[in-house]
């Protein structure tokens, strides 16, 4: 009888480590895919710019002051609902830049046109090169970059009124000297 006990007890080791590891893959503890340039400088930006008479993005934009850059498409739903939040922070005087992914102009400036107006500078990445040197997984996604032009914080998805919190937090934090 024991023996017979031995002979399952590999298989039911087997099982119990499978069970663990579907259970893991099914349910991770943190969906999201976080940049690995946290605490990195920016990457270099040569983009150009997604509006006629507006500026581009430019690394040359984050020496010296703090700013906010906001990954977003004018065919994403998510993007309509963090632009309230958006506009509140500019309204504060925080600067936002923009970097619009696999756009049209037409497009951005509709959207612009309807849900408001948050950016200083406004850049094209039509073929999501920034997008994937920057580590962003998607649309919308919102960096925190320091006046030295290092990424302080990422926040992935569309901002809440609850995230507005952490982002200033984290824009001022940028601010204050090292």
């Amino acid at each position: 009888m024991k023996r017979r006990f031995v002979l399952w007890v590999p298989l039911i080791v087997f099982l119990v480590i499978g069970a663990v590891a579907a259970w893991n893959l099914y349910s991770p503890s943190d969906r999201l895919i976080h940049s690995r340039l946290i605490g990195q400088p920016l990457p270099a930006i040569q983009l150009p710019p997604a509006l006629p008479g507006r500026a581009t993005v430019s690394r040359a934009d984050y020496a010296g002051e703090p700013r906010i850059l906001n990954i977003f498409a004018s065919w994403c739903v998510p993007c309509i609902a963090e632009a309230p939040q958006l506009m509140a922070m500019a309204r504060r005087g925080i600067p936002i830049d923009a970097v619009a992914i696999r756009d049209r102009p037409q497009d951005i400036q509709a959207f612009l046109d309807r849900w408001g107006d948050p950016y200083r500078n406004v850049a094209l990445d039509a073929d999501s090169s920034l997008q994937l040197a920057i580590g962003s997984s998607g649309v919308p996604e919102t960096f925190v970059i320091d006046g030295a032009g290092k990424i302080r914080f990422q926040h992935i998805g569309p901002i809440t009124d609850a995230d507005m919190v952490r982002l200033i937090q984290e824009y001022e934090a940028a601010r204050a000297p090292s």
